[in-house]
């Protein structure tokens, strides 16, 4: 896995049911992380057709 986007241990505080937490296996962080690159992509490409350099809740 190259970059990873996402904080491992705020998941891990946040994965949790009826106050248990989660174990979380390592391919749901890539899973995870591939999914927010994606995210921001997209979000790129919809800022930069709206000629913005920044991007916002709205591109999201």
């Amino acid at each position: 896995m190259g970059t990873s986007l996402v904080v491992r241990s705020q998941i891990k505080n946040y994965a949790k049911v009826d106050d248990k937490h989660l174990s979380i296996s390592e391919d749901f962080y890539e899973a995870l992380n591939k999914k927010v690159e994606k995210l921001i992509e997209e979000a790129s490409k919809r800022a930069k057709l709206n000629n913005r350099n920044t991007l916002m809740g709205r591109d999201a």
